[in-house]
C-alpha cells in the first residue's frame, strides 16, 4: 500500500467498503459510491451534525441518499460515523434480513432518514424535511433559543434529476426559497445502460437558476477543496436552495470501467477490484479493510455529535425555563399522543335525508381537529375549493419574504413560515413524495389531498409512505362516477381495488358525514403507517343513528349497520361509501316484504381483516351465502366477501359522461338492482333447499 495523505485514506475506505460488499454479494452498484465518496467525505466530516448514538435527535441535519442505488456508499458512511452498523452488517450486503438492503429502507438501518431507490423520491422527500424545519422554526424559534435550525443535505444522480417528480419538487422548493435545502448532482456523464449523452443533454444548472436555486459547479469531483467550498457557500445562502454539480467519475479509479456504464449495476468482478486497489494504492488482497488512521477521523467525527447534541439539549433547558408552554405544545408534537381534547369539538350530524357530501363533512371536520393540532399541515393539488381542505385561521405556508398583495386563494390568513396550509400547485406527485419527506423529519401530521382518479399521479410516494410506515393522511375526494359530465377521464374505477392491493396503507370509504367523523379520528390515531380516506364529491342521507348502529362501527372496519330478525340473516347486503344508503334501501324495502336481510357498512377492508376471527363469522356468517356486495368502483376484490354463491355489484368498465344520476341508474347502483338480485339469490337459494329435500 503506497503511503497517501489522510484525506484520501478516508475517502478510500469509504470507495473500498462499497467495492468489497458488492463483490461479496455479487450484487450492486459500485460506480456511484466510487465516483461520489469525496462528497461523502466531506459532508459528513465537516459540515453535517449529527449523533451516531442518537439517530432521531431532533436538531440534526437530515442526510437523503436519492440515489439509492448507490446505498453502499450511505452504509459506508454509517459504519464509519458509528451508527449501530457494524462491519458484519457491511458483509452482509443485500442478504436475507440484514440490516443493509439493496436499497436504503427507513425503519430498517439506524441512520436511514427515508426509503429511497425509485429515483426523483428522495429528492422531493428532502423537500418535505426542510418544509417541515421551516415550519416547526417559525412555530418555536425564539430570539436567543433557536430550537429548530439544521440543514437538509442530499446526493442525487441524473436519474432523480431526469425523472418529473424532482422538477415538481424543485419548482416547488424553488418558489417557497428553501435555503436550508443542499443538494449535491452528482454528474458523473452515465446512465445505467449509456453515456448521458443519448438522453439527457440539458443545462441543468440553467434549469435549477430558473427554479429559482442558488447554483454552483466544482469541475473536480476529487478536489476535497473545491467540494468544501461549495457546501459553505450553499449553506450561507439561506435565501435559495442550492444545487452544487460536481463532475465526478462513476466507478473512480477502475482501470477498465471508470466512465462506463458497466461499473453502475454490476459488481466489478474479482479482477478489475484487485486492478482498482492496485490503481488507487489499495491493498490489492486486503478485503473490508479499514486502516485505523481513516476510522478514527469517521468517529472523531461521529463523536462530536454528542457534544453538539448536549448544548442543544442544555438550550432546550433554557428555553423550557423561558418559555414553558411553548415547550409543552413542542413535547407533545414530537411525542406519541395527539392533544388533550383534540377531538372534543368534531360535529355530530343529525340525521339527513337530503344529507351532504362527505367530502364536505370532512372539510368541517378537519378544521375542527385543526384548531386543537398544531401539528397538522398539508394542502392540495390546487383543489382546496373541491376537496373542502383548508384550514381555516391556520395561514398559508410561504416564504416569509412573498408578501399576500394581490394574490387570492381559498385560505385566508397570514403567510410565512408559519402558515399551515401548502399550496402544491398541480403537483400530485411532488405533493406525495414531500409528505413523506414532512412525516419522516417527525413533529408532524401531513395530508395531502386531490380527486381519487389522481392518485394515479401520486401512486409511487404512496407505495413508498407504506413501506416505511410512515403517517401521512390521504383525502381523496370525487371517488365515483357520481361525479357526472366530466366523464371517464375523471371517474374512478380501478383506483380503491388498487389502493386495496397494496400493502401497509388503510383505505376507508366512508358512508356518511358520521363515518367521516370516525375515519377522520381513525386517521389521526394511525402510528403504523398511511390512510386514505375516500369522499364523495355529491350529497349522501346523514344515516339515522338511534335506527341504526352507530357510527364508530367504522373503526373495526366493517360492522352491522342493520340486521334481520333475532340477528339471523338469510341475505347479507355489504356496502361501502355513497353506495351504504341504496343499501339501506333495498333493505327496508326488503324488509317490507318478509325478507331477514342484514346491511354490513365496510368502510376499510384492511381494518376489517385484523379483527378476530369470531368479530368477522358474526359479521359475515360463514353459513349465509347469500350475499351481495355494492361499491361504485371495480368488483375486483369483492369475491372475497360475496363469496361463490354471492353477486357483486359494482363497474367493469370506464365511467361515462352524463349526469351522476343517470350514470349511478344505468350502472346498477340502485336498491331496485340489490332488490332483484337478493330475489334471484334467494331464490335460487330455496330452490337449493327443495332439491334437497326432496332427494333426502
Amino acid at each position: 500500500m503506497k503511503k497517501m495523505g489522510i484525506e484520501d485514506l478516508c475517502v478510500n475506505a469509504i470507495r473500498f467498503l462499497a467495492v468489497d460488499a458488492i463483490e461479496n454479494a455479487n450484487s450492486g452498484h459500485p460506480g456511484m459510491p466510487m465516483g461520489t465518496a469525496p462528497i461523502a467525505h466531506v459532508l459528513w466530516t465537516k459540515f453535517m451534525k449529527y449523533n451516531p448514538k442518537n439517530p432521531a435527535w431532533p436538531d440534526r441535519d437530515r442526510f437523503v441518499l436519492s440515489a439509492g442505488h448507490g446505498s453502499m456508499l450511505l452504509y459506508a458512511m454509517l459504519y464509519l460515523a458509528g451508527y449501530d452498523l457494524s462491519l458484519d452488517d457491511i458483509k452482509n450486503f443485500r442478504k436475507w434480513e440484514s440490516k443493509t438492503p439493496g436499497h436504503p429502507e427507513y425503519g430498517h438501518t439506524p441512520g436511514v432518514e427515508c426509503t429511497t431507490g425509485p429515483l426523483g423520491q428522495g429528492f422531493a422527500n428532502g423537500v418535505g424535511m426542510a418544509i417541515a424545519e421551516r415550519y416547526m422554526a417559525a412555530l418555536f424559534n425564539r430570539p436567543g433559543h433557536e430550537i429548530v435550525d439544521h440543514y437538509t443535505f442530499a446526493i442525487a444522480s441524473d436519474g432523480d434529476l431526469m425523472e418529473g417528480v424532482a422538477s415538481e419538487a424543485a419548482s416547488l422548493a424553488g418558489h417557497l426559497k428553501l435555503g436550508k435545502l443542499v443538494y449535491i448532482y452528482d454528474n458523473n456523464h452515465i446512465t445505467l445502460s449509456a453515456d448521458t449523452k443519448l438522453s439527457f443533454t440539458e443545462d441543468v444548472l440553467k434549469r435549477f437558476d430558473a427554479y429559482g436555486w442558488h447554483t454552483q459547479s466544482v469541475d473536480d469531483g476529487n478536489d476535497l477543496g473545491a467540494i468544501s467550498d461549495a457546501v459553505a457557500a450553499a449553506k450561507e445562502e439561506t435565501g435559495r436552495p442550492s444545487l452544487i454539480s460536481v463532475r465526478t467519475h462513476l466507478g473512480f479509479g477502475s482501470p477498465n470501467k471508470q466512465d462506463s456504464y458497466q461499473a453502475h449495476g454490476s459488481p466489478l468482478g474479482a479482477e478489475e477490484t484487485r486492478l482498482t486497489k492496485d490503481n488507487l494504492g489499495w491493498p490489492p488482497d486486503e478485503v473490508f479493510y479499514v486502516p485505523e488512521q481513516a476510522l478514527k477521523v469517521f468517529r472523531e467525527a461521529g463523536a462530536k455529535g454528542a457534544g453538539r447534541e448536549e448544548e442543544w439539549a442544555e438550550l432546550m433547558r433554557s428555553y423550557g425555563r423561558k418559555y414553558p408552554d411553548l415547550l409543552a405544545q413542542w413535547e407533545i408534537m414530537t411525542g406519541p399522543k395527539l392533544p388533550e381534547g383534540w377531538d372534543s369539538d368534531i360535529p355530530v350530524f343529525p340525521p339527513d335525508q337530503k344529507g351532504i357530501a362527505t367530502r364536505s363533512a370532512g372539510g368541517k371536520i378537519l378544521n375542527a381537529v385543526a384548531e386543537k393540532i398544531p401539528a397538522l399541515i398539508g394542502g392540495s393539488g390546487d383543489l382546496d375549493p373541491s376537496t373542502k381542505t383548508a384550514m381555516d385561521g391556520r395561514g398559508d405556508f410561504q416564504n416569509p419574504a412573498g408578501g399576500d398583495e394581490g394574490v387570492q386563494g381559498a385560505v385566508t390568513g397570514h403567510w410565512g413560515y408559519g402558515g399551515a396550509n401548502i399550496a402544491y400547485g398541480v403537483r400530485e406527485h411532488a405533493m406525495a413524495a414531500i409528505s413523506n419527506g414532512i412525516s419522516l423529519h417527525g413533529g408532524l401530521i401531513p395530508f395531502a389531498a386531490t380527486f381519487l382518479i389522481f392518485s394515479d399521479y401520486m401512486r409511487p410516494a404512496i407505495r413508498l409512505a407504506a413501506l416505511s410506515r410512515v403517517k401521512v393522511i390521504y383525502v381523496f375526494t370525487h371517488d365515483s362516477v357520481v361525479l357526472g359530465e366530466d366523464g371517464p377521464t375523471h371517474q374512478p374505477i380501478e383506483q380503491l381495488a388498487s389502493l386495496r392491493a397494496m400493502p401497509g396503507i388503510r383505505v376507508i370509504r366512508p358512508a356518511d358525514a358520521n363515518e367521516t367523523a370516525e375515519a377522520w379520528k381513525s386517521a389521526l390515531l394511525e402510528k403504523d403507517g398511511p390512510v386514505a380516506l375516500v369522499l364523495t364529491r355529491q350529497k349522501v342521507p346523514v344515516i339515522d343513528r338511534k335506527k341504526y348502529a352507530p357510527a364508530s362501527g367504522l373503526h373495526m372496519g366493517a360492522y352491522i349497520l342493520a340486521d334481520a330478525p333475532k340477528g339471523r340473516p338469510e341475505l347479507v347486503i355489504i356496502a361501502t361509501g355513497s353506495e351504504v344508503h341504496i343499501a339501506l334501501e333495498a333493505y327496508e324495502r326488503l324488509a317490507g316484504e318478509g325478507v331477514a336481510a342484514r346491511v354490513v357498512s365496510m368502510p376499510c377492508r384492511e381494518t376489517f381483516e385484523m379483527q378476530s376471527r369470531e368479530y368477522k363469522d358474526k359479521v359475515l356468517p360463514p353459513g349465509v351465502t347469500a350475499r351481495i356486495t355494492v361499491e361504485a368502483a371495480s368488483t375486483f376484490g369483492w369475491d372475497k366477501y360475496a363469496g361463490p354463491s354471492g353477486v357483486t355489484i359494482g363497474i367493469d368498465r370506464f365511467g361515462a359522461s352524463a349526469p351522476g344520476s343517470v350514470n349511478v341508474e344505468k350502472f346498477g347502483l340502485t336498491a331496485v338492482n340489490v332488490i332483484e338480485n337478493a330475489g334471484k339469490l334467494l331464490n335460487r337459494k330455496n330452490a337449493a333447499r327443495k332439491k334437497r329435500a326432496a332427494a333426502e
